[in-house]
């Protein structure tokens, strides 16, 4: 079976198993203050060039929820694209973790928020008022859930909307790596130099087992967020495993090149799509992922061969204004990761030219 369905059906990597193992040899402190979690925290120091405060949670649910709980009071209003991670696939995370709070979702093409479209509803919660949810967070998603990528002007943009409204920005980084690659930048031009105050680091998608990093750039945000960790359920008692994973993760650049990797499959994917008569892509293939209009017939066509993607949102309102699915059509995502081998999308677009 060729399961692009998700990155998140590929297991670990080896250099990542590794490390757990050797860090599982000896004991070592627990909840988190062993030496494997500090070194990952000056590493990641290191990589964002700034100060910053690093806590490591198992899954991108934890992280996302725990950051805006940190932002955003019960009374607060979370920004957010209306078809974000934070907002459809969270479960309602975000509002128990805030204790209420609300996610207010802005419109906009291919997963994106412009920073005018930003500015219009935040102006629609006028701060002081009683009877209004108080604008209190941004939260952008790098990869969004249609593939896209945020420019580093767009970040920006969108930050200096915030901080003009005393609002502090989070990143759902769930596809860091993947996006950092694509736009060709540093890490700290991406977050931080950018207005980014507070980063969900995903890692669990491109090759650790259970590991994500929650990154304050600015430590004082960060005050009480063990308790907020530790009340969650979140604070792990044999941390060095988390810390393990992140370390490994990050040595030698192994992060960059899984993401390299996937990358590069996504594209090779695209490029031979947008040669098959009957494929339409509606938005550009920017990472790891590749969104494609197909006939039911192609639909068919891979479920037979035994390859798996994800169904889409036929009704998504991330599409561009004249593009939509016809009856005899299948929305479909394909996630590439640093595993598919470059045989298997040679498979995937031989189905589909057959077809």
């Amino acid at each position: 079976m060729i399961n692009l369905a998700s990155d998140n059906v590929v297991g670990a990597s080896r250099v990542v198993l590794e490390a757990i193992l050797a860090a599982n040899a000896a004991p070592e402190a627990s909840y988190g203050s062993d030496r494997f979690s500090r070194e990952a925290e000056s590493r990641l120091k290191a990589i964002f060039e700034h100060d910053l405060k690093a806590y490591f949670v198992t899954t991108g649910t934890a992280a996302n929820a725990l950051a805006l709980a940190a932002l955003c009071p019960p009374w607060g209003a979370v920004f957010c694209h209306e078809e974000s991670h934070v907002a459809d696939d969270e479960c309602g995370a975000p509002e128990m973790f805030t204790a209420g709070a609300k996610l207010v979702g802005v419109p906009g093409v291919a997963g994106k928020i412009t920073s005018g479209a930003l500015e219009h509803v935040i102006k629609r919660y006028p701060r002081g008022a009683i009877k209004a949810v108080q604008p209190s967070a941004v939260s952008l998603s790098q990869v969004t859930e249609c593939g896209t990528i945020y420019t580093l002007d767009e970040i920006k943009a969108l930050s200096a909307v915030a901080h003009a409204h005393s609002i502090p920005v989070h990143m759902d980084g769930a596809r860091f790596a993947n996006a950092l690659l694509s736009l060709g930048c540093s890490p700290a031009a991406m977050t931080w130099k950018a207005g980014v105050d507070v980063l969900s680091f995903g890692a669990t998608k491109n090759g650790c087992l259970a590991c994500e990093a929650v990154i304050f750039f600015d430590p004082a945000k960060a005050a009480d967020f063990e308790f907020r960790r530790k009340r969650s359920g979140h604070t792990v008692s044999k941390g060095r495993l988390l810390g393990a994973q992140m370390l490994a993760y990050l040595q030698d650049d192994h992060w960059l090149n899984n993401a390299k990797h996937a990358n590069a499959m996504a594209a090779e994917l695209n490029t031979g799509f947008k040669s098959i008569a009957g494929v339409r892509l509606p938005w550009a293939t920017e990472a790891n992922e590749v969104f494609a209009i197909v006939p039911r017939r192609m639909a068919d066509a891979f479920t037979k061969a035994d390859i798996a993607a994800a169904s889409w949102y036929t009704e998504s309102v991330s599409l561009p204004r004249d593009e939509y699915v016809k009856a005899d059509e299948v929305f479909l995502r394909f996630v590439t990761s640093f595993q598919t081998k470059p045989e298997e999308i040679a498979r995937v677009l031989d189905v589909a030219r057959t077809a």
